[in-house]
């Protein structure tokens, strides 16, 4: 059995959101990916606070496709720096964690 993350990163607006959401589901490397938004976000940035409306994207991926999901999310985010955040998805149905399984392509 594969062990699953679920991925969270920000986006500025939504079209940009459902951008990155729509490529990573496209290449394989997420099996499902969601956009919620907008979001007010508070933050320190290069040493200032900040207030930001942003647009949540959660995708779904088994681990092993962790390091490419992350360089694609990097390669196509319009920002230096996006958040890019892994959790273990630590228990699921065995049939929705077998459609990730079939879903990310190797």
């Amino acid at each position: 059995m594969s062990t699953y993350l679920q991925i969270s990163t920000t986006a500025a607006t939504r079209d940009e959101a459902v951008r990155l959401a729509a490529s990573a589901v496209k290449s394989g490397l997420a099996a499902s990916a969601q956009v919620q938004g907008p979001a007010t976000s508070v933050f320190w940035h290069q040493g200032e606070y900040g207030e930001a409306e942003e647009w949540q994207i959660t995708l779904k991926t088994a681990e092993a496709r962790y390091a490419e999901l992350e360089a694609h999310l990097r390669l196509e985010h319009s920002w230096d720096n996006p958040e890019i955040a892994a959790v273990a998805i630590v228990a699921g149905s065995a049939d929705y964690l077998a459609w990730i399984d079939r879903t990310v392509k190797d």
